[in-house]
């Protein structure tokens, strides 16, 4: 038999255009003479529409869009996901399934029966988990499909108490397909390859494992789609981050393999592609195609920049210079040398004016009060003010340019340097956003070693330095990652090694700014953590961790 695996980027609800991307496949697949076309989860309206899924005008569209797609499968048969009708009496009134459509004919449809409701998912929202299991025959192959998470139930303790490829097993199936909605994190990527090579291994059957690309505003989708055979080896492995087709001509009579794989494990490597694909599709998705950002001759600005440029094109990325009268020479000559390099248009506008004449509108007001953190604000809020005029003048929309580390202890100003549309750093620790410079200038100098090489600081007083009043980066990092990824206590973190007084205060920072954090733009998620829909904290709480 062969079996194509497609793997494309979808947009949630462009049921048209979602249709035409898999009906190319299709014609495609026929040209090469295959039989079966293998599309990912969801991949009918896009994975996941959320609350659009309560619309019954949406489903009946997913339904019209399937049998307009049936109708190119003439000749062959495909595997496309997509919601479909329980029409149970009690339960929810959707399943998460796989539709399989054979010669023009819907003949068959396969629900998920693990339903993630952890991290980014909250698939029993809207779904009803599968209790049937059955095959599909197909030119005589037996063929066990499943959809994601009904792969991931091998640990043990179990998280849930069916395993479904344990029930199709005993239907003595000759192929495993998996369609997937996997979305990425740079400690993911080899936990799921590692995954779907125990299941070839247990259950000592081949895998059809079918993943998409994408970005889908904040969660981000890398593909690295594969075939793996039934000794458990990876015998074919798709593109990361991009579009991408593979025919296999497989026997069940033989092990296939193939050992022309290129493997990209490098994690920068795919950090950075998955960050250019998101700010990418987060502009083409909603329709925007310039984009501005607040340039300040600090490493997260500069690394921003780098990144839309090669996103968007440098033309389409305007860098705004917006400096103060704390802002250092250097600070606006690397800023400009940055632009310069990477051959994007930018300007100057000072705030000097604007903050002295805020402040003397203040100043009778404040009479009594010594200048602290509030005038510092002033200026970020100027900034932001300025930025926020520009975009709505040209039509561009503001990039942010937070990290994760000063996103996680509070030091961003509320509608100043975290305004904007999207924050494509800000699941970056501050030394991740160091080795994405590095990165960026693998093959020669574009953002300046002087930027590089400066110490952090938002200059917004005299003399002023991000260590002043925080742990070194290098600490930090670790104490959030401790506490944020791997959710560890104080306690816990403190027997590992680290200062008490330094981690509960790095602690107490985390908590009390979640309400910043609820009214951040969206955050690109490249971890298991991201804040946003990945890390749900309340805003009111005592907290004693």
């Amino acid at each position: 038999m062969k079996i194509v695996l497609s793997q494309l980027n979808y947009t949630i609800g462009d049921l048209s255009g979602n249709i035409q991307k898999m009906a190319n496949h299709i014609e495609k697949a026929k040209a090469d003479g295959a039989d079966l076309v293998v599309f990912s989860e969801l991949s009918l309206c896009g994975y996941i529409p959320k609350d659009k899924l309560n619309y019954e005008s949406f489903i009946q569209r997913c339904y019209n869009a399937l049998t307009e797609l049936a109708s190119h499968t003439k000749g062959i048969a495909i595997v496309v996901g997509m919601p479909t009708r329980s029409n149970l009496s009690k339960g929810k009134k959707l399943y998460n399934s796989a539709v399989f459509v054979a010669n023009g004919v819907i003949e068959s449809e396969i629900h998920k029966t693990l339903l993630p409701t952890y991290d980014v998912f909250d698939e029993y929202r809207y779904f009803e988990p599968n209790t049937n299991f059955e095959l599909v025959t197909y030119k005589g192959i037996k063929i066990a499909i499943t959809i994601c998470e009904d792969l991931w139930n091998l640990d043990d303790p179990k998280l849930y108490p069916t395993t479904p490829m344990d029930e199709l097993k005993k239907l003595n199936p000759d192929l495993m397909v998996n369609i997937s909605g996997s979305p990425y994190s740079y400690n993911h990527v080899e936990e799921r390859k590692n995954r779907m090579v125990d299941n070839a291994k247990n259950y000592k059957l081949p895998l059809v494992y079918v993943n998409q690309i994408g970005a889908h505003t904040d969660i981000l989708f890398d593909g690295g789609s594969m075939f793996i055979n039934q000794t458990g080896e990876i015998a074919e492995e798709l593109k990361y981050f991009e579009e991408d087709y593979r025919c296999i001509d497989w026997s069940k009579d033989a092990v296939y393999k193939d050992n022309s794989l290129d493997y990209k494990d490098e994690d920068i490597e795919l950090i950075h592609d998955a960050l250019v694909m998101g700010i990418k599709d987060y502009f083409g998705k909603m329709g925007f195609k310039k984009a501005m950002l607040g340039s300040s001759g600090g490493i997260d600005s500069a690394v921003i920049n780098a990144l839309a440029v090669e996103a968007l094109g440098a033309e389409n990325v305007l860098a705004v210079l917006l400096p103060s009268k704390y802002s250092s020479e250097g600070s606006v000559v690397d800023a400009e040398a940055l632009a310069k390099n990477l051959g994007c248009p930018y300007k100057t506008i000072s705030i000097e004016d604007m903050v002295s004449s805020v402040e003397q509108t203040l100043e009778p007001h404040f009479e009594g009060y010594a200048p602290d953190v509030t005038e510092e604000n002033i200026q970020a809020r100027s900034r932001g003010l300025l930025l926020m005029a520009l975009s709505n003048k040209f039509g561009s929309m503001v990039l942010n340019t937070s990290n994760k580390s000063e996103t996680a202890v509070g030091y961003a100003t509320l509608y100043g340097d975290m305004c904007g549309g999207l924050s494509a750093i800000g699941d970056l620790y501050k030394m991740q956003v160091y080795e994405m410079a590095r990165y960026i200038n693998r093959n020669g100098e574009i953002i300046p070693e002087a930027i590089i090489n400066k110490a952090p600081s938002a200059e917004l007083r005299f003399d002023q330095k991000d260590s002043d009043s925080l742990p070194p980066y290098e600490l930090l990092d670790k104490i959030l990652s401790l506490y944020i990824e791997q959710q560890k206590g104080w306690e816990e973190i403190v027997g590992e090694g680290y200062d008490e007084h330094t981690v509960r205060r790095v602690i107490k920072l985390v908590d009390r700014n979640e309400y910043k954090r609820f009214q951040a733009a969206p955050i690109l998620r490249i971890s298991n953590l991201a804040f946003g829909i990945g890390r749900q904290m309340p805003l009111v709480a005592k907290y004693y961790n």
